[in-house]
């Protein structure tokens, strides 16, 4: 690789992982929102440096221009009101938990690290990431995940729903309920 092509990784994979960490610590959802948006270009961008225009255009085009643009549509909708109010009970325990966490991840990574040995990056093969191959891998070798993850977004926005619609009485249950109704002057 050479050092224009190692700088453009390097600087990738560093944008990445600050947007990846300024959507999870961001106080404000929609700085939280578009954090998230700078992530998902730099990935894009991380897409297009393994020669996988196709995948880029995808990532671009589901997660920055569908799912952002829906976070950040329901963020305006439902307003500052809906946002978590600031808790400073068990401040201390949740800091105690964080810092393990992040001394026992760090410990992960240097284990890694240090027991592994240099891997050599394998060869892409030439139609690698192309439209072709992403066709004829996820609908021969990856059918069956393909189709449940179908499934399971579909019971989740019909879940949704029925979420959604759950406060909305139904016109005759309020009907046969409400006092001097045909049901109540019954003898």
């Amino acid at each position: 690789m050479n050092v224009i092509g190692s700088l453009y990784f390097y600087v990738c994979a560093a944008v990445a992982i600050a947007g990846a960490i300024a959507t999870v610590t961001a106080r404000n959802p929609i700085r939280g929102a578009v954090s998230l948006l700078v992530m998902v270009v730099s990935i894009a961008g991380l897409f297009l440096a393994l020669s996988a225009e196709f995948l880029a255009a995808i990532q671009l085009i589901v997660y920055a221009g569908a799912i952002v643009v829906l976070f950040l549509f329901v963020i305006m909708i439902l307003g500052e009101s809906s946002s978590s109010v600031h808790d400073k009970k068990r401040i201390v325990s949740r800091t105690l938990a964080a810092a393990l966490l992040g001394a026992v991840s760090l410990g992960a990574i240097v284990l890694v690290v240090g027991v592994s040995t240099p891997l050599q990056a394998p060869r892409i093969r030439a139609g690698f990431g192309g439209i072709d191959a992403i066709g004829r891998a996820l609908f021969s070798d990856w059918v069956v995940p393909f189709e449940l993850s179908s499934a399971l977004l579909m019971v989740a926005v019909l879940g949704a729903v029925a979420i959604a619609k759950g406060d909305i009485k139904r016109p005759l249950e309020s009907a046969a309920t409400t006092p001097g109704s045909a049901s109540e002057e019954q003898p």
